[in-house]
């Protein structure tokens, strides 16, 4: 039975679960298909290699971050055929993120509303399902870690939460994405700001070159922006980017714009917005991103890719790579090989 027709059977059950019921009961099943070799089903994509940030990926489509939060199901996502796999975003400590219910499918425009709030089990718990994981013990391919600040420490504080994370993260991680972007958390996007936006990259370029040097290994940082940004914004993001010589961009994370789903059922609750809605969005501000960087800083392209086309039209926007993530809660697996043909061709 082709991975297609598996999912088209099993969405509509899914889909009369609550959201977070269901990633809740999917990801630990996944997982233990994997470990007794139960997914030879997905039809993996076609090695498409791409040199990016000085790392090899063997296909050019990831998976976002927020799907695993705490990196416990690395191996059963590794299974699906993705060319890297992010995981966090992650906290230095445990935090439960926001009351339920906090996630809210919106089927008739293909999108999610979620203000999960960073719910994870603290970086200690993050870094031992990382070390735990036959992905990372046998080099199996690219991961990115991705880091953010608890939701009870002070904006002006931040910053010492992303270098305890980026510390503890680094010797594990492919590349680490410091998330600034995430409109769940309290002021968090204040961060991108020009002058909190220079404070801050100029203490994790300081740090991660201090790591290098302890590691005797370079790991890249990418920074991972929202969509809701005009031109001068992304401007000054772009001028921030390459004054501290950060080595990617994630474009983009959810946005807080309700105009696609105005008067749909949960159209109004508060949160992040990903899906198709804001396919055009994020597309945006990766054109923007490129107008600025030139072939400078790679630009991960991210937001709303529900088919193969959609990833093909992230990369002619101006991205290297692409990640998905609410696409697979609609199109499943194969969502992954459908992509990765797309831009093959």
């Amino acid at each position: 039975m082709s991975d297609k027709l598996l999912y088209s059977l099993a969405r509509p059950l899914l889909f009369t679960l609550d959201p977070e019921a269901a990633h809740n009961l999917t990801l630990p099943a996944l997982r233990r298909a994997a470990a007794l070799g139960l997914t030879g089903f997905v039809r993996k994509p076609d090695a498409d290699p791409r040199r990016v940030m000085g790392i090899d990926f063997p296909n050019p489509v990831g998976l976002a971050a927020g799907l695993d939060k705490d990196g416990a199901y690395i191996d059963g996502l590794a299974a699906l055929g993705f060319g890297f796999i992010e995981v966090g975003t992650v906290t230095p400590r445990p935090q439960p993120g926001n009351a339920m219910p906090r996630m809210f499918r919106l089927p008739q425009a293909q999108a999610i509303i979620n203000r999960m709030g960073f719910n994870n089990r603290g970086v200690d718990a993050f870094v031992a399902n990382v070390q735990a994981s036959r992905f990372y013990q046998n080099r199996e391919g690219v991961l990115g870690l991705n880091i953010g600040k608890n939701a009870d420490t002070p904006i002006e504080r931040a910053a010492d939460d992303y270098l305890h994370c980026l510390g503890k993260v680094y010797p594990y991680a492919s590349y680490v994405t410091v998330n600034i972007s995430s409109p769940n958390t309290k002021n968090l996007r204040q961060l991108q700001g020009a002058s909190e936006l220079d404070g801050l990259l100029a203490q994790l370029k300081d740090a991660q070159q201090r790591l290098a040097d302890q590691h005797k290994r370079y790991v890249p940082i990418t920074l991972k922006i929202a969509p809701d940004l005009d031109d001068e914004q992304i401007k000054n993001i772009a001028d921030a980017l390459l004054r501290h010589k950060i080595d990617g961009v994630i474009a983009t994370n959810t946005t807080l714009s309700r105009t696609a789903v105005q008067g749909m059922k949960h159209g109004e609750e508060a949160g992040g917005l990903s899906g198709a809605p804001v396919f055009e969005l994020s597309n945006a501000v990766v054109r923007g991103l490129k107008r600025e960087l030139g072939d400078t800083i790679p630009i991960i392209g991210v937001g709303g890719i529900m088919q193969g086309s959609d990833a093909r039209a992230k990369i002619d926007a101006g991205a290297q790579l692409v990640q998905l993530y609410s696409g697979l809660i609609y199109a499943g697996p194969a969502l992954v090989r459908d992509a990765a043909e797309a831009i093959k061709r």
